[in-house]
Parts: C-alpha cells; sequence; structure tokens
C-alpha cells in the first residue's frame, strides 16, 4: 500500500488523472516495484505536458530546463531540490538513468514547435528518445542492465500512442506526420510491429525483477494493428479496441506478464 499523503502518493495520484494506462500496468506490478515505477511516471507526465501548458515558447523551454536540472542534480549524486515528484525520482535513478530520461527532456523540445518531422525516421528517432528512453529508464531502475528490449518496446509503444493522439496534435494546431497519407501511415504502423517484434526476441534479455517495467506497453500490439489494417482510423481517432477488448488485453497481460 502507498501511504496518502507521501510524496508517492502524490505521484501515483498525478498518474492516475493524468496516464491512467501505465498507472493500470504499475498496479498490476508487484507493490515494491510501483514505488519505482510512479516517480517515473509522474515525471513523464510534467515533462510531457510541459510544452502545452503555455503558448510561450520561452516559458516552454524553461519548464523543461528546470526538468533537466533537476535531472543533473540526481546525475550528480548531491543534494536535490525538494519536490513531490523529484525527491523520490532521486531516491530510484542511478546516473545513467538521469541521463536516460535527460534525453527524454530533451526530445520533448520538439513538442514546443508546430513544424511537421522532416520524415519517418525524425519520427522514429523522437519516439525512441521518449517512449523508448521513458521505458529503459523505468527498467534499469528496476534493476535491467541490458536495455534492449525497453528501447524497443517503449519506441513502439510510444508510436502507438502518438498514432492514437493524432487528432488531438492537429487540433493543437501541430502537424504530427511527416505523411499523412494512408500507405504511409500504414507503413508507419507496420515499423511500430517490428519494432514490438525485436523486442519480443529479446523477452529472455530482461531480468524477471524489471517486468514489470514493461507491462506499459500493453495496448501497442492491438493498436499498432489496428493502424495497418485501416489506416483511417488514425485521423478518425479511432484506434482502440472496444472496451471489452481492452479489458481483456489488460486481463491477460496482468496474468502472463507478457506484450
Amino acid at each position: 500500500m502507498i501511504a496518502p499523503g507521501t510524496d508517492l502518493h502524490a505521484c501515483a495520484e498525478l498518474v492516475q488523472r493524468a496516464d491512467p494506462e501505465r498507472f493500470h500496468a504499475a498496479m498490476a506490478a508487484p507493490v515494491a516495484a510501483r514505488a519505482v515505477l510512479f516517480p517515473i511516471y509522474a515525471f513523464n507526465v510534467e515533462v510531457a505536458r510541459a510544452p502545452w501548458v503555455t503558448a510561450e515558447p520561452m516559458i516552454a523551454e524553461m519548464r523543461l530546463q528546470w526538468w533537466r536540472d533537476a535531472l543533473e542534480e540526481i546525475r550528480a549524486g548531491g543534494a536535490v531540490r525538494r519536490h513531490e515528484v523529484v525527491t523520490p525520482l532521486a531516491q530510484v535513478l542511478d546516473a545513467e538513468g538521469a541521463a536516460l530520461l535527460d534525453g527524454v527532456v530533451e526530445a520533448r523540445r520538439l513538442d514546443i514547435e508546430k513544424a511537421p518531422f522532416a520524415n519517418r525516421g525524425a519520427l522514429m528517432a523522437y519516439l525512441a528518445a521518449t517512449g523508448g528512453g521513458l521505458m529503459q529508464a523505468a527498467a534499469r531502475a528496476l534493476g535491467d542492465r541490458d536495455g534492449r528490449a525497453a528501447l524497443g518496446l517503449g519506441t513502439a509503444s510510444a508510436l502507438a500512442a502518438y498514432l492514437r493522439a493524432v487528432p488531438e496534435l492537429e487540433a493543437r494546431g501541430k502537424l504530427p506526420l511527416p505523411d499523412g497519407r494512408p500507405e504511409a501511415v500504414a507503413d508507419l504502423a507496420r515499423l511500430g510491429l517490428e519494432r514490438l517484434a525485436e523486442a519480443r526476441s529479446l523477452r529472455a534479455t530482461v531480468v524477471a525483477a524489471a517486468r514489470p517495467a514493461l507491462l506499459a506497453a500493453a495496448m501497442a500490439a492491438p493498436v499498432l494493428r489496428r493502424a495497418v489494417e485501416d489506416p483511417r482510423r488514425v485521423a478518425e481517432g479511432t484506434l482502440m479496441p472496444s472496451p471489452a477488448a481492452e479489458r481483456a488485453r489488460w486481463l491477460w497481460v496482468g496474468m502472463t506478464g507478457r506484450w
């Protein structure tokens, strides 16, 4: 149980409100793993929304720099600023984990700009730095020192989430896709499924204690498959399976620990 009134409880509440899928994944993990995952996922919530809470690019840059400075304090191993997310985050990250999350922050600077990605490679690099780097850091904090499966799986999961977010991004004035033609969108989703298959081939490299960090990718496969089958679902915002199918997927992932 997470005691109310603690920093960890505040992190869990933040994730529950803003990132229900990662909240669900963390709650499916052993209690000890939740204490590691919730600060990392709460960090991601704060950083992901920083570019969107203001129309002023300079203010957004300042918000992201604040998190980079906090991560540098963690990486240095000295005194760390008091904050309900930073304080518990410092307790679960080593220097390499802090460096991985710094890469997440740096990549989020691209969210400040409304210009589209130059090409598919640029988009995939962004997703590898954000979703891939986040999952690598979470898995590392739970004992994974290989990182390859987490990077591939996190990238595939980030692509699935990104495709789901396309209508909202467009509504905010962002040009999210380098090529919005249906065949190009389907090819992009296939690339995500390739990353997922590569990660699955590396499943044995992930130590058992770190596997809960990978549960957050539970919905990646069905979402990407639906995008391949009918890429129009991306623009329509209908990539998610039915609620019943989603519940069944989470139940299966929770029971098997597979993704």
